[in-house]
Order: structure tokens, then C-alpha cells, then sequence
């Protein structure tokens, strides 16, 4: 709190110097005595912008993601909520938070040469483990990493505009729309990968149409988007290519598999059968291959889950705990894990929110900017971040 005082004050006296600039992981290079407009101190705002340097100093402030990084490792997986609020404030600013902090820091320190260790975000409904999750996952990517992100898991079971009989396994269904629409975006956020990635089978999609063994993983998934009949068998290519390459001498990439609502993999599905009769998630295409995947017999890489209460089928609106919205099946399957747990803001975390949209004209009603207002605030949401959000834009 002395931090925050001191900045208050320098906020007020400092016209004459730009903040000092960062560069690499906190090197300090020399400041620059300038004439222009000053740029005022900010104490809910950080300049290090890179995942990776980022530490428990940073914790409470936003950094602000490249636009060109959102349209490269986003083109699917930030919440609808967050996507409108950065249409209205015309940046992307991601809070620093403990738990994206406390996965970093392990993956830092990961021994590739096992079998990958399985993370789960869980907490509260609207804490923010979705956007712990994106942190986590843009640290991959400024890492090299290859990220297979699979934004909602739930999606795969609960709305299917197209449900057809699999051609490959007439056990399973295929869901064509949903794994093409999931192809044309790995294709975006895997794209430096797709052309050096070699496939190690030969596919028969049709009688006519299959892909050679040695082709590259671009032509895998050019095939699944132009052949959407096929795509969903192409989604399970993929997997199988990924899961077997990753952490082999000859390949050069690390796997991170991020799934937003991994309990969606063992619940109940809302898809029905011609008989009116409930298809059950291992039935799907999809949901069998990415469930290959939660598998830990193979290395190379990380899972990072999160569960999700919002999508969970036939559960209690207040269960949050991972026993209770994975069931015994999911647990089973996923044990061994590391829980991390998302809490509410913090009293430090919400005064930098609640600055930052004091900052974006976020909150206009002037009762809101009053002491008395905030503590309303506080009341209403409880330092939720998901219900603040929702609160303020009303105000």
C-alpha cells in the first residue's frame, strides 16, 4: 500500500520524463528526458507485457496483449465478455493474477522427458479461471510452444447443429460443422508448425481421398476444412499425430493441450439420438480423441484444463470442487492432477480493477467514484470478477 501512496503523489509531480523502459525480462534501460506529453503513472498497469517475465511484483496489474498476438493465438477461447470489452475500451488488458503465475512457474521448471503433468483451474463461478487459462496459455506461445486449445469443452456436447453417423466407427457420431470450425482455427494459431510437421500414417478418408504418410499437417487439416464430411475423423488425425511426435528426438515442438471445461469430457450431452435417446460423450468423435489426450502416456508437452460450472450438465449450481464436477469417472481419469485454485479478487486485485475502469470511463454514475459507491460495490459482487464486470456495466 506504501507503493500505491507514492505513486499517487508522483503522479502529480512527475511532467518531465517518460517511465523508465523495459526491456527482455525487467532490464532497465536508460531514461529518456523528453518535452512531450508526459505519461502519467500507473499503478493497476504494468509494462511487462511477456509471460514469461512476469512475477508475484506484477500480481493485481493488467498488461496489454499485442493485437496482433490476439488475432494469432485467440481467434477462439477468450470468454464473450471479455471479446465486447475490448471492443468498448479498444485494447485487450489482461490482469496478472497467482494461479496463471503458479502454472507458469511450474512449466518453467517441466522435464519434458515425462509424461505430461495435468493442471486444473478450479473456483468459484466468474473468478476468472478462463482467463487464467488464456495467461497460461500466451505464455505457451511466446515460448514456441505448439498450443492445441480447445475453448469450451462443453460446446462439443451440448449444441450440434449437424450430428452424422461416423464412416470410420459406426459406434461413434461425428459432429462436421463443429470440428471444421475448430480446424480453421488450430490452422491460425498453429500455423509456423503445420508445414514441418510430417505425418507418420497413411489416412483413407474415402475411397477415393486419403493423405500420403510424410505429408505435411497443413495438408491434414486443408483436407478436414475442404472435406467437412471428414473432419471430425481429420481432428482425431491430429490428436494422434501431435500425441505420438511430441517429445520425440526428432521433433521439434512442445505440446501445450488447453481445454476450457474439461469436465464436459465425462458428463452428461444434451445431443440426442434418432430414438430420442441421450448420446453419451464417449459416442462422439471428437470427445473420444481429445480424451486420448488427457492421457498421460505421452511426453513432450502439458495439459492445462479448467472446469467449468456455466457448461456442466445435470450438476448443482453450487458445485465448483473438481470431485464434484468431474464425477468418479473424470477423477479417476484425471488423477494424478495439480489443482490450482481461482479465488475472487483480492482487496489489492479489486482496487486495481476498479481503478482500471475508473481509468476507461467504465464507471460514469457519479455515486460509483464515491468511497460509499465502492464499497457498494464490493458488497454486490463480492470481489467476484465476473459479477463486478457485469455490475459496472450497468454504472
Amino acid at each position: 500500500m506504501a507503493l500505491y501512496r507514492l505513486s499517487f503523489r508522483l503522479r502529480h509531480t512527475v511532467n518531465h520524463a517518460r517511465p523508465l523502459h523495459v526491456s527482455g525480462c525487467g532490464k532497465q534501460q536508460e531514461a529518456v528526458v523528453v518535452e512531450s506529453e508526459p505519461e502519467p503513472l500507473s499503478v493497476f498497469r504494468t509494462q511487462e507485457n511477456d509471460p514469461a517475465c512476469q512475477s508475484e511484483k506484477h500480481i493485481g496489474q493488467y498488461f496489454t496483449l499485442d493485437p496482433a498476438h490476439t488475432r494469432t493465438i485467440f481467434p477462439h477461447g477468450l470468454p464473450n465478455r471479455f471479446q465486447l470489452q475490448m471492443k468498448t475500451f479498444n485494447e485487450a488488458c489482461v490482469m496478472v493474477r497467482q494461479p496463471a503465475l503458479e502454472v507458469i512457474s511450474y512449466l518453467k521448471k517441466t522435464d519434458f522427458s515425462k509424461p505430461p503433468v495435468r493442471y486444473l483451474f478450479y473456483g468459484l463461478k466468474g473468478s476468472g479461471k478462463t482467463m487464467s487459462l488464456c495467461h497460461t496459455v500466451h505464455f505457451c506461445h511466446t515460448q514456441g510452444w505448439l498450443v492445441l486449445h480447445i475453448p469450451d469443452a462443453h460446446l462439443w456436447v451440448k449444441n450440434c447443429k449437424e450430428l452424422l453417423p461416423s464412416s470410420f466407427n459406426p459406434s461413434r457420431f461425428d459432429q462436421p460443422l463443429q470440428a471444421a470450425e475448430w480446424l480453421r482455427n488450430f490452422k491460425i494459431t498453429s500455423e509456423p508448425f503445420l508445414s514441418k510437421i510430417k505425418t507418420k500414417q497413411r489416412y483413407v478418408w474415402t475411397k477415393r481421398e486419403y493423405t500420403e504418410e510424410g505429408s505435411t499437417l497443413a495438408e491434414l487439416v486443408d483436407m478436414g476444412i475442404s472435406r467437412v464430411k471428414s473432419s471430425s475423423d481429420v481432428v482425431g488425425a491430429v490428436i494422434k499425430e501431435l500425441r505420438l511426435q511430441s517429445g520425440q528426438p526428432e521433433s521439434n515442438f512442445r505440446l501445450a493441450v488447453a481445454v476450457d471445461g474439461v469436465n464436459a469430457l465425462w458428463g452428461r450431452s444434451t445431443i440426442k439420438k434418432e430414438d430420442k435417446s441421450a448420446v453419451d460423450p464417449d459416442e462422439l468423435t471428437l470427445v473420444y480423441n481429445l480424451r486420448k489426450l488427457m492421457r498421460n502416456d505421452w511426453t513432450g508437452g502439458a495439459i492445462i484444463t479448467t472446469l467449468s460450472q456455466t457448461g456442466s450438465l445435470y450438476t448443482s449450481r453450487t458445485d465448483y470442487l473438481p470431485q464434484e464436477l468431474l464425477g468418479e469417472r473424470g477423477f479417476d481419469k484425471m488423477d494424478p492432477f495439480v489443482p490450482v485454485s481461482v479465488p475472487n479478487y483480492s482487496e489489492k486485485e479489486f482496487e486495481s480493477c476498479y481503478l482500471y475502469y475508473m481509468d476507461r470511463h467504465w464507471l460514469q454514475h457519479p455515486h460509483s467514484q464515491t468511497e460509499e459507491g465502492k464499497k457498494e460495490i464490493i458488497f454486490l459482487c463480492n470481489r467476484n470478477p465476473s459479477l463486478m464486470e457485469r455490475f459496472c456495466a450497468t454504472h
